[in-house]
């Protein structure tokens, strides 16, 4: 499943591979499943007994680029679709989707045998850049099926790091695929669990351009507490600016806070006292670097009760994204025992 959702296109405001794709696994499993006129699916399982509902959301973006403009001779300009760090554009491969499918194409990037005529330090822009797709000419480039406004992705598949044995996986949009994976998961699992109350999948679009898809999926439903489920950065490598505070590896982080959201106390305490007691591998997260749904999520309505459950993921943003294998395993419990544990007296109140 987690190879099938990254390997899929689908950059902020143009999901439909992925919506299509959730959405017909999820008809299998849900009572309702819904999409709205942004690309948002939701996906509702009722339990057998009363309690509260529980809505769980993970966004489908990626983030990419978008064609800007073609040059006389074939190479493409691009805008950005989401955040990326100009450092590690260069020399990527990239897969360009137009009218007649996918095609491959390059970041290009000067040799380095002219590197001892160039500003040393110089960090390029990505309005500076280009995208070679092998055309000669604009007109090949339109043969091709390119236009202005075709959409791009890093060039990536999921692979084991290492070896299978290692249990990590590097691949793209692991932000936040792998957070859809664990909710499509947990959705196909609630079939054979008995829990109270009601469990609402929100699998939003646009993300990673201002949380977007998630203020219009809150507008169109009613819950007692909300669950946003997305990819965070770890700080475990020897960068001297990381603290080394969140590991891959060592379990679920239970969002303490980050720029959008100061998680809801009474939420955030009620899954470190499920990981305590269940023994769940977790690790509190705190970076002012970083946004989720969650954020959106939390001002919706009058109001919901919000927390986040993030999955570990070394170097974000990029085609080479990192995760672990036992971190993936360790949310999906957590969120398991947070729907199961809960009954018709359960309270979120602040």
């Amino acid at each position: 499943m987690l190879k099938t959702l990254t390997e899929l296109h689908g950059p902020s405001g143009y999901e439909q591979e992925v919506s299509y794709y959730i959405q017909e696994e999820m008809r299998s499993v849900a009572e309702d499943v819904r999409v709205d006129g942004i690309g948002n699916v939701t996906a509702r399982i009722k339990g057998e007994k009363p309690g509260p509902t529980v809505l769980v959301t993970a966004h489908m973006d990626e983030v990419g680029f978008i064609v800007k403009k073609i040059e006389s001779n074939g190479l493409l300009r691009f805008e950005k679709l989401g955040g990326h760090d100009d450092r590690i554009l260069l020399a990527q491969k990239v897969r360009v989707k137009g009218r007649y499918g996918l095609k491959r194409g390059v970041i290009g990037t000067i040799p380095a045998h002219y590197q001892k005529f160039d500003e040393a330090g110089r960090v390029r822009k990505h309005h500076e850049l280009y995208i070679d797709v092998g055309a000669r000419s604009k007109e090949e480039v339109e043969k091709l099926g390119i236009d202005v406004g075709s959409t791009i992705t890093w060039a990536s598949e999921l692979e084991y790091l290492g070896d299978e044995e290692t249990g990590r996986y590097v691949g793209k949009s692991l932000d936040d695929r792998a957070g859809c994976a664990v909710l499509m998961n947990l959705m196909q699992s609630l079939q054979d669990q008995q829990f109270a109350g009601e469990v609402i999948a929100l699998f939003t679009v646009q993300e990673e351009v201002g949380l977007r898809g998630a203020q219009v999926g809150m507008a169109q439903v009613d819950c007692d507490v909300a669950i946003a489920l997305d990819a965070t950065v770890t700080s475990d490598t020897p960068e001297p600016l990381l603290d080394d505070t969140l590991r891959l590896g060592d379990g679920a982080g239970v969002k303490v806070l980050d720029m959008s959201l100061i998680a809801h106390p009474t939420v955030k305490e009620h899954f470190i006292q499920l990981a305590q007691e269940e023994e769940i591998p977790y690790q509190p997260e705190l970076f002012t670097g970083i946004g989720t749904d969650g954020g959106a999520v939390a001002l919706a309505n009058k109001g919901v009760p919000t927390g986040v459950l993030s999955i570990p993921s070394r170097y974000a943003h990029a085609p080479v994204e990192v995760i672990d294998l036992e971190d993936l395993k360790a949310v999906e419990k957590l969120l398991l025992a947070f729907i199961k544990n809960n009954d018709e007296q359960t309270s979120f109140a602040f």
